[in-house]
């Protein structure tokens, strides 16, 4: 369960994606909360919030994921998740990336700070008080800020079905190409109300967790907000799923359908 737990947080945080060339969807202040359900329960509740900071004396989006187990699932499997990373406000690249996670015992507490001149990343164990540079390629993103870079840089009002967007990715102390293929339009229901989306479909690596590439789905708000708004997943034992469950702080009005 906790790999699924894992997998639904670097979705959320890294998949969601979508905005036009040029036009800020987001700013501080913003704050999700997504409700992570298995079958029948609630498995657990994630968070993303943005603040104003500065690092190093540069001002930088400070963002802030946090997930915790809840409700059944608490009762035999704890599970305290936290991701962070600061990214420039203008460019949105990240200047650092937190992932400080525990999972039913499983524990892992890495810090990666980048230098984009050097094309490298210093990655920070501090579990095993390690440290070691990694090469990463032009323009890298980590996972969390992979999502507002994209939120940012996409014209979404040129997409056709089939469309596919790359990104690079570094994560832990590997690079990593994502790619998201566009499958079209879709209204769904939720518990705000009816709302336009965009519908993606990320390709995640077959293994002993997903039952093939294209298991997983994405919903993204069809707006200026560009917000993830719902993702399944298929697994091997079963499937799982993340809704939106509130938020505030949006840069933009809120739209929903009206029949």
């Amino acid at each position: 369960m906790k790999k699924y737990i894992l997998i639904l947080l670097l979705v959320i945080s890294s998949i969601s994606a979508i905005a036009q060339e040029n036009h800020k969807a987001f700013d501080s202040g913003e704050w999700f909360r997504f409700r992570i359900h298995y079958g029948l329960f609630t498995a657990s509740y994630a968070t993303l919030e943005i603040k104003d900071e500065k690092l190093n004396g540069v001002p930088v989006h400070h963002i802030v994921g946090i997930g915790k187990s809840s409700g059944f699932l608490s009762v035999f499997f704890k599970v305290e998740d936290y991701y962070e990373t600061y990214i420039d406000k203008n460019l949105v690249k990240p200047y650092r990336f937190i992932r400080k996670i525990n999972e039913g015992g499983h524990t892992k507490d890495i810090e990666i700070n980048f230098n984009h001149q050097k094309n490298e990343a210093l990655v920070f164990n501090k579990k095993h008080n390690t440290k070691k540079y990694f090469s990463i390629k032009p323009g890298v993103q980590d996972m969390m800020s992979s999502f507002y870079y994209l939120r940012n840089k996409i014209n979404t009002s040129s997409l056709k079905k089939g469309d596919e967007q790359y990104v690079n990715m570094f994560f832990d102390n590997e690079n990593y190409p994502f790619k998201l293929k566009f499958l079209g339009r879709e209204i769904i229901k939720t518990k705000m109300g009816k709302i336009a989306c965009l519908k993606f479909r990320p390709y995640v690596q077959a293994d002993r967790v997903f039952k093939e590439e294209e298991s997983m789905t994405v919903w993204i708000s069809d707006d200026d907000n560009r917000m993830p708004v719902r993702i399944k997943a298929d697994i091997l034992v079963g499937s799982i799923k993340a809704d939106l469950d509130a938020f505030k702080g949006l840069k933009h009005p809120f739209k929903i359908v009206v029949d």
